[in-house]
């Protein structure tokens, strides 16, 4: 999807965990680009479509957007919520009144929860080998 390089384009970083989303918004007939294919094409499960599309519900502009997404890294759900990250910083780039609705939702927040890593002489992260008295 190529967008118009006369409309106004807003572009913001979305993350979550290991993925990062590039989004490039712009006003259009609500088609949704993601890695080059379809949004119904990219989502394997209704809740990861329904994920990114809670950003453009709660500002009421549903089939009014024209959306442009690059995602690397993470897995699926990861990147579902990043993009939503990404749509959300990006909508308030273009009207900053859409901040308060969309910071009530939890659409602005970046969820700072990673993985954490693994401990040496340690099986895991926090799992301990067995405790043998004799």
């Amino acid at each position: 999807m190529i967008l118009d390089k006369k409309a106004d384009i807003y572009r913001a970083t979305g993350r979550r965990k290991r993925a990062i989303a590039r989004v490039r918004l712009a006003r259009g007939e609500g088609k949704i680009a993601i890695n080059g294919r379809e949004l119904k094409d990219f989502c394997a499960h209704e809740s990861f479509a329904r994920a990114i599309n809670a950003p453009l519900a709660v500002a009421e502009l549903e089939g009014q957007i024209d959306l442009d997404i690059k995602v690397i890294g993470g897995g699926t759900a990861g990147q579902g919520i990043a993009i939503a990250h990404g749509i959300a910083r990006s909508l308030e780039k273009m009207n900053a009144e859409l901040r308060k609705p969309l910071k009530k939702a939890g659409h602005i927040r970046r969820d700072p929860r990673k993985k954490e890593r693994k401990k040496p002489g340690q099986p895991g992260a926090r799992k301990k080998f067995q405790f043998s008295k004799r």
